[in-house]
């Protein structure tokens, strides 16, 4: 694959990642700064690796880091179990008068706030949840968007010991019940509502719908966003009302410190416990090392407070970088509002979900023209795989200088597994290498690694951010079968990955919606990148039909098409052709079928597994949950075409 971009000698020197390799060569602990070794020495040493990480970045804490990993079996790995932390103090450490945060809104004016005036109002608000009876351990639940309220809100209730979670207000009632319900929270945090592009959203009966539901709950705060707030016990203001002087409390690395949601497509989301010192920890080396985050940086991450993206960015704070918060419509008020976001704010590093830069291509954006994009000099991409051709345009239409990380990882570890680094060449298509510390590797069926072939992407030794648990899973039989059921000791993501001699790798889409064709496993990226240069075709999703009685069964392709076009024989041909001679004959669909919409779960993912039980006559409700769903009404059409599937001759 081409190399689209290098490390200067500069960068090779100055990242924080250079630095970190230049102190172990100097200490003897590797031999050169090459990154092919650090990882090995990283992911053979694990103790020894995190240790480095915890003293090359200073963490706050009491305690002795001797001990850095008193069992490594998975899942149970218990590190570092003789110190005390807390990731607020961490995060809020540094110059008072430096700006930390630029938070805009189609709501509300631009705030900014510096390290100071968020340093105290966060303390303002933790004294005001103990004035509200929390306690650590508590849980403290919010309705917000991504505003600057729930950063506060989040640290003040880390900042002593109590236990976060959030659901945005796009959110349905049902869906944040799924979520919440689990956790039996005191304190319910909430807006009103919530403007959206030209459109006023008043969340208020929802709001009213979700406290009731939530006995646990002993006061509910609200947060005056579209209007006056919703009905609560206390208000916003008051919360803040007492002054008072930043006080964390240092508790065991383990301690819980939020809780995380899967999507829920199936079932009731997963309420994923992730801790104090795992997180710390992870995400000073993912956003330190990797993606070189420092005080000088911007920091721009476009997501909502129910995406693990919204934890990564603003855990940047640790780092002392400057964090970009944007709530409202990405499109609004014209579809480049991304970008004039990043040009405006001096952003030096921007984070987007692969689709996202995939529909700026098929657009036709060329932000690096309409723009001053001078400041920036790196990117993340993230949510699902970013083929070659994203790749190329993000070299062609931004510039030529970006550092492009494509990355893959989830909520279950809040951070990557496999990502870039500062040290090594971007290759069109290529995710560059498996994170520091992170000893990801592709499996055979038998449980063999394989380089070169694809396989299941197994993470085999344990990291610091691996969930403490699942919240009500108290014998921990429900994350065992989540993870390490199929390979017991690994860890089991979920993915189809290919990983090539120098380490980089392909993610070629989740292996629970595999396609088998004939016997041979094909990811559903690769239709979905060639797909993206038919201009008649807007977006797509493809499925594989077994055969019950050993045949070869059936590949479908769903095709959403682009305003006033029609799927007739001649755009059958031509998207053949297409798939024919970007892949191979094996890619040719069997069936194309056209439809209103993709149907995407809220982070953005595609729907591929809950279609295919669809369209086996798998009744709706068991097979994926509406409140989980950003367009349930896409999902009306496979219903329909499996009650045709059904009366089907055989």
């Amino acid at each position: 694959m081409s190399v689209l971009w290098e490390p200067s000698q500069q960068l090779l020197q100055d990242s924080r990642m250079g630095r970190y390799a230049r102190e172990l060569v100097e200490r003897g602990t590797v031999t050169t700064p090459d990154y092919h070794e650090l990882w090995r020495w990283s992911t053979t040493e694990l103790a020894e690796f995190w240790r480095s990480v915890w003293d090359y970045f200073g963490i706050l804490a009491d305690g002795d880091t001797g001990r850095a990993l008193l069992d490594d079996t998975m899942p149970g790995a218990q590190w570092f179990p003789d110190v005390r932390l807390n990731y607020a103090e961490n995060m809020l450490r540094g110059d008072e008068d430096q700006t930390v945060l630029t938070a805009i809104s189609q709501s509300r004016e631009v705030i900014t706030l510096t390290r100071g005036e968020l340093r105290d109002r966060v303390a303002r608000a933790a004294a005001g949840l103990r004035r509200l009876g929390v306690e650590p351990g508590d849980r403290v639940a919010a309705y917000l968007p991504n505003i600057p309220e729930a950063l506060v809100a989040m640290l003040a209730t880390t900042s002593i010991g109590a236990v976060w979670a959030v659901c945005a207000p796009e959110l349905g009632v049902d869906s944040v019940l799924d979520r919440l319900q689990q956790l039996s929270p005191k304190i319910f945090i909430a807006v009103d509502g919530y403007q959206y592009g030209a459109k006023s959203i008043d969340r208020t009966e929802h709001v009213s719908a979700i406290r009731a539901a939530l006995p646990s709950v002993v006061h509910t705060v609200s947060v005056p966003y579209l209007g006056a707030g919703p009905d609560g016990t206390t208000t916003w203001t008051e919360l803040l009302a007492e002054p008072a002087a930043p006080d964390y409390l240092r508790v065991p690395f383990d301690q819980p410190l939020w809780v995380l949601f899967s999507s829920g497509t199936t079932g009731l989301p997963k309420a994923i416990v992730h801790s104090h010192g795992g997180i710390t920890l992870e995400l000073q080396k993912a956003l330190g090392l990797h993606s070189d985050l420092g005080a000088d940086d911007t920091y721009f991450v476009y997501c909502t407070t129910t995406w693990v993206m919204w934890n990564i960015q603003v855990s940047a704070l640790l780092l002392g970088a400057r964090i970009v918060l944007f709530d409202g419509d990405p499109a609004h008020p014209g579809p480049d509002e991304l970008w004039r976001t990043v040009a405006d704010h001096g952003v030096t590093v921007f984070g987007a979900g692969a689709a996202f830069l995939m529909g700026c291509r098929k657009a036709g954006m060329r932000p690096g023209e309409s723009f001053d994009l001078s400041r920036l000099r790196a990117m993340t991409s993230t949510g699902s795989p970013l083929p070659a051709e994203g790749f190329h345009w993000v070299y062609d239409a931004i510039g030529p200088d970006i550092y492009l990380q494509s990355t893959s990882g989830g909520t279950d570890v809040c951070t990557s597994f496999v990502g870039g680094t500062p040290l090594l060449p971007v290759r069109a298509g290529e995710i560059t290498a498996p994170a520091l510390g992170v000893l990801a590797r592709a499996l055979d069926p038998a449980g063999n690694p394989v380089v070169d072939e694809l396989g299941e992407l197994v993470i085999s030794a344990p990291m610091p951010s691996m969930p403490v648990c699942f919240w009500n899973d108290p014998d921990g039989a429900k994350y065992r079968r989540a993870y390490f059921e199929h390979y017991p000791g690994q860890w089991r993501h979920g993915d189809w990955v290919t990983f090539n001699s120098r380490g980089a790798c392909v993610i070629s889409g989740r292996s629970d919606g595999t396609l088998n064709r004939g016997g041979v496993r094909l990811g559903t990226s690769e239709f979905y990148s060639a797909l993206d240069d038919v201009p008649e075709v807007q977006d797509s999703l493809v499925v594989h039909l077994d055969d019950p009685s050993g045949g070869s069964g059936s590949l479908l392709l769903f095709v959403q098409l682009s305003d006033g076009v029609t799927l007739d024989d001649d755009l059958r041909r031509g998207i053949n052709s297409q798939l024919r001679q970007r892949l191979s004959p094996r890619h040719t669909p069997d069936e194309i079928h056209a439809i209103p919409a993709v149907p995407y779960n809220l982070t953005g993912k595609k729907l591929e597994v809950p279609v295919k039980r669809l369209l086996t006559g798998a009744p709706r409700a068991t097979v994926v949950s509406d409140g989980a769903v950003r367009n349930p009404e896409a999902l009306d059409v496979f219903e329909q075409l499996a009650d045709g599937l059904a009366a089907a001759p055989s």
